[in-house]
């Protein structure tokens, strides 16, 4: 009999080589980088006609939660569960929690563990090597993906297996650390050695068992916050204090470096795991002369360059193996071979505590979004987007006056004691202290313009009453 498979969707991560695109509020995995959609929506695509696959659960942080569930839900995928990580405690305990929670009902299903951020282009070849590995798990090997490299990679980690005949399950003789250039050549050169991919198959059981093995400590910790975890909507909340007492690790440090018990299987399916602006370049398509550009683009005289435009017209004139990465409050321009030190930029713009490095200018909301378009001294200026049937909370503040004015759709407000509807061209005021509300009761989004006022305009000067998405 065959085991039942649980495809796990890990949705963490800040993605910080893919600034200023990818932020810690809007990281990479919900990026749409092609036409396929974002990364996310192809990871749950390339899911279908596994055999005996259940719906994925997905483990994402509380932060983004609803842009999770808002692109689970573009692309009709029903049953999908979302576990919600409190704060980011590394893989080891993401993966514990889902194993955990995969448990309760006394399965022990095989936990197909994923990345939400790789692209795979050759999905068959993915499900054949998944259908190649499943025996051996089922027997209790923990298996990773090992890729077939390319070439001497410096930015991945790498495995070496005992003998490296593709299509068969190997015992896994050693993980390697990112090594120096020398050293992936020599790799590369010994034919024993493959990128490690971040992608696994083990019995949910098994897992536990070397969790608590090795790491015991996240082992009770995630067992605590199971125990204890709520649910609403469509989301599973695990407990906030019990969960911060686990270490903070990654899985290949807590249990695969230390089994005895790791295997691996060669993948070799056009897979990328986007790590930087230049993997992008790699896979994007690209014209006569290696250019890549998106958005409004013109380039003149450009060799093998990528070009990406959010809110305006970009042009490059005359550039080798660059990157010009544009939106509406930052552009990056690198050349293309140093597109790993953006890491390192970024750790430098939170130093300097500057928002553009964790926040988009446009912020995204379970009702829909905001975009912050102009901003002075006590006064700011947004774009407001309701989606059909949703509501803001029922709030007021402190320090600040609203006036809105409907662009299109129709607006329900509450304004006090007072209910009305606007529509086009017509507009409100809401007063300093005043409790108030905004809800979109039409079929088509609803597009508003809010002009606040007053000595403190901080999205923390909210007092929400009442709020169907369970914010505070």
């Amino acid at each position: 009999m065959t085991i039942p498979l649980l495809p796990v969707i890990l949705c963490g991560g800040s993605g910080t080589r893919l600034w200023p695109l990818s932020r810690d509020a809007f990281p990479k995995q919900f990026l749409r980088l092609s036409t396929q959609g974002s990364m996310l929506q192809q990871t749950l695509q390339r899911l279908a006609d596994i055999d005996n696959a259940s719906p994925a659960l997905l483990v994402c942080n509380e932060s983004s939660r609803f842009i999770v569930a808002e692109q689970v839900r573009e692309i009709g995928l029903e049953h999908s569960r979302l576990l919600l990580e409190p704060m980011r405690r590394n893989t080891a305990p993401a993966i514990a929690s889902a194993a955990l929670h995969a448990m309760e009902n006394g399965e022990d299903p095989l936990l197909l563990v994923l990345p939400s951020d790789h692209v795979i282009l050759d999905t068959p070849a993915f499900h054949r090597t998944i259908a190649l590995a499943r025996t051996a798990a089922e027997a209790g090997n923990l298996l990773t993906f090992g890729i077939t490299p390319t070439g001497p990679e410096t930015g991945y980690g790498y495995i070496r297996a005992e003998g490296a005949a593709n299509g068969q399950v190997q015992r896994v003789l050693e993980f390697v650390e990112k090594p120096a250039l020398a050293l992936a050549e020599q790799y590369i050169a010994n034919g024993d050695y493959f990128w490690n991919s971040g992608m696994f198959l083990f019995r949910a059981s098994r897992y536990l068992e070397e969790l608590e093995r090795f790491q015991p400590a996240v082992l009770a910790a995630c067992r605590a916050a199971i125990i204890v975890a709520k649910s609403d909507l469509d989301f599973i909340r695990l407990d906030k204090d019990a969960y911060a007492a686990s270490p903070d690790i990654a899985v290949d440090y807590a249990v695969m470096e230390r089994t005895s018990h790791a295997s691996t299987i060669a993948l070799d399916a056009g897979w990328n795991d986007i790590g930087s602006w230049k993997a992008v370049l790699d896979v994007a398509e690209k014209d006569a002369d290696s250019n890549s550009a998106h958005g409004d683009v013109l380039i003149q005289d450009c060799n093998d360059c990528l070009v990406h435009s959010t809110s305006r017209l970009v042009t490059a004139i005359g550039m080798r193996n660059t990157v010009i990465v544009e939106t509406a409050d930052a552009v990056l321009v690198m050349d293309a071979d140093q597109a790993q030190q953006t890491k390192t930029l970024v750790a430098q713009l939170v130093a300097r505590e500057r928002p553009e490095a964790t926040m988009h200018r446009e912020v995204f909301r379970p009702w829909g979004s905001y975009d912050s378009i102009g901003n002075g001294e006590r006064f700011q200026v947004k774009r407001i987007t309701v989606k059909p049937g949703a509501k803001l909370s029922l709030q007021m503040h402190h320090h600040r006056a609203e006036h809105w004015i409907v662009v299109s759709g129709t607006a329900q407000i509450t304004n006090g004691d007072k209910e009305y509807l606007l529509t086009e061209n017509q507009s409100t005021y809401i007063p300093l202290g005043v409790v108030h509300s905004l809800a979109n009761p039409g079929k088509l989004p609803l597009e508003l313009i809010e002009i606040q006022s007053g000595s403190y305009l901080g999205e923390d000067d909210i007092v929400r009453f009442e709020d169907r998405y369970g914010r505070v």
